[in-house]
């Protein structure tokens, strides 16, 4: 059996792009906003519920998610949503200026990926996932849902 990676490479490039479009961003730039992202979100969960979102994603999203990964035997808690825009700024390091700007920017950025989880990742887990974040942090990411899940209904 051949391992179809252009396969692979295609779904990846689908999230990306699904980030890159709601930003309105080129897709070098989506692309590490998406890793920082998801670097800080992996970090803050519990290695069941990592292992479980990993699970539905695609496979070189899968790979930007365990890059550098190290295990800790308590993993850090989300508190604040200020918090966890700190951890992405800090996850994209020198770039995080331009790429997530000012808070309403970086709010945006966070959203725009959460949005793209919505499209690949079951209901299920994301209210598995948003049960682990802060209310202030789950409210951001969960009204772009229930936007999306509107403008679908209306079609």
């Amino acid at each position: 059996m051949v391992i179809d990676f252009d396969k692979y490479a295609l779904k990846g490039n689908e999230f990306v792009r699904f980030v890159a479009l709601e930003l309105e961003v080129p897709r070098d730039k989506a692309s590490r906003i998406v890793r920082a992202v998801l670097h800080a979100l992996r970090n803050k969960l519990s290695y069941e519920e990592s292992f479980q979102l990993m699970a539905q994603l695609p496979m070189a999203i899968k790979g930007i998610y365990v890059e550098g990964w190290k295990y800790e035997a308590h993993p850090h808690r989300i508190r604040h949503l200020d918090e966890f825009l700190e951890a992405i700024r800090e996850a994209d390091g020198d770039l995080s200026g331009y790429d997530f700007g000012n808070n309403a920017h970086a709010l945006r950025a966070v959203q725009a990926v959460f949005l793209a989880m919505y499209e690949f990742v079951s209901p299920g887990e994301m209210r598995d996932i948003l049960d682990q974040l802060p209310h202030s942090l789950r409210e951001l990411v969960r009204q772009p849902a229930l936007a999306t899940k509107a403008v679908n209904s209306a079609k």
